[in-house]
């Protein structure tokens, strides 16, 4: 079989257009003939290195109602459940990515990243402590305690880490970002499908 083009899925998961992102790329890039490569991060380093000291759309309180509204509409016109705010914006994801860095090679990551999504978005759960990601991890079959401790070690302390600075450092600001093989940076839900295009090697008329 021929190789297939992968894109990498640079998300964060306190990040709400992550969660629109996240629940739908696999399937979809599946359907383009494109491998997926997850890539959980953390943004608030790259906001500290902005100067911002929370979310945009906390500092800006106009642009993190307008946030909402869309979120609820998006969600609902993408026939996901309907958004539900948790108590906490944004949440701690420390636990959260940690395990998604631990796994993110595995056959499972897919359905652990929209689980967390899902508690948080469509339930309005929190996912700042770790216990609340064990029992999501024990919901999905596997050993929530155990992975927790794993994602708790070292080389993934280290991992996350350098992650942070990979992404720093390949020009990202902001979460969901795509990036393709050749280096195009695509960001937001909204840029989802023409990463996928672009991954497959479609090009808009008149550029290369």
């Amino acid at each position: 079989m021929p190789r297939r083009p992968t894109l990498e899925f640079w998300f964060e998961f306190a990040s709400t257009y992550s969660y629109l992102a996240a629940m739908r790329i696999e399937a979809l890039a599946d359907a383009a003939g494109v491998a997926l490569r997850w890539r959980p991060f953390l943004l608030g380093p790259v906001f500290a290195a902005q100067g911002w000291t929370s979310s945009p759309f906390n500092l800006y309180p106009a642009k993190g109602r307008n946030m909402w509204r869309d979120l609820t509409r998006e969600a609902a016109r993408l026939g996901l459940p309907p958004v539900v705010r948790p108590g906490s914006f944004p949440q701690n994801s420390l636990a959260a990515t940690r395990v998604a860095v631990l796994g993110a090679e595995e056959p499972w990551i897919g359905a652990y990243v929209r689980a967390v999504y899902t508690a948080e978005f469509a339930r309005g759960e929190s996912i700042a402590e770790p216990a609340a990601i064990s029992n999501l991890l024990n919901g999905l079959g596997h050993d929530g305690p155990a992975l927790i401790r794993a994602a708790t070690q070292e080389p993934v302390k280290n991992r996350l880490r350098s992650i942070g600075e990979e992404a720093k450092s390949r020009g990202l600001f902001g979460a969901p970002s795509f990036l393709t093989e050749d280096g195009e940076l695509f960001w937001g839900n909204d840029r989802m499908e023409q990463a996928l295009a672009w991954a497959t090697g479609e090009r808009p008329a008149g550029l290369r």
